[in-house]
């Protein structure tokens, strides 16, 4: 089933049923960019909006991008305002949506569906403005090697997901091609347990000037 079907399939579910992962990531998101000032935001895989409510609260723009089209109307039916847009894409493809600069690029629980870190990451610096920061959240590493993996339940059948595994290395070396400098990288247990295995990754990157 093609990532973007699958998401249709979860979308009517997936602010309802048990997701630690979801869960997780959203206190991570909030926690961790609260302590930035951003007004314009590019929210890659938002979803049905889990972290735009909170974005578009602080930004004086925000645009929302997914697969899904069912999870980008779940998304439009709970903001609204004339400085949010939602936006229908493959970002695997060349960005035709981000000729207007941001200062803030959100990406969070997507990449694991995503072959080729290094594109994500060109199109990401050229998204943003020179000192603009790049907040990535995944499910940790760890945690794939242990077989976790995107699944839901629905109609008493489980959906997996087509998934890719990326180190933290593969995320360092693709933010390093592209002049992004590493401002913070954190692990996440469920309920701060650290003799569990971390449930997710979370980095901030800033653009810096590119070199010749």
């Amino acid at each position: 089933m093609k990532i973007d079907q699958a998401y249709d399939l979860w979308a009517e579910i997936y602010d309802t049923n048990v997701n630690k992962t979801r869960d997780l990531e959203k206190h991570a998101a909030q926690t961790i960019l609260a302590k930035y000032e951003f007004s314009s935001v590019l929210d890659l895989g938002c979803g049905t909006g889990k972290n735009s409510t909170w974005l578009s609260a602080r930004a004086k723009k925000l645009l929302g991008v997914d697969f899904s089209q069912k999870m980008l109307q779940l998304a439009r039916e709970k903001i609204n305002g004339t400085h949010v847009g939602f936006l229908q894409a493959d970002i695997n493809k060349p960005w035709r949506f981000s000729e207007k600069k941001f200062d803030l690029v959100s990406c969070s629980l997507v990449l694991e569906h995503i072959k080729n870190l290094n594109f994500i990451f060109e199109q990401t610096r050229r998204a943003l403005q020179i000192g603009g920061k790049f907040y990535l959240c995944e499910l940790h590493p760890f945690k794939q090697y242990a077989g976790i993996k995107a699944r839901f339940m629905r109609d008493g059948s489980l959906f997996e997901l087509e998934t890719h595994t990326h180190h933290i290395t593969d995320y360092l070396a693709a933010a390093g091609k592209q002049h992004f400098k590493l401002l913070q990288l954190q692990e996440w247990f469920d309920d701060s347990n650290r003799s569990n295995l971390p449930r997710l990754i979370a980095f901030v990157f800033e653009r810096t000037k590119d070199e010749n």
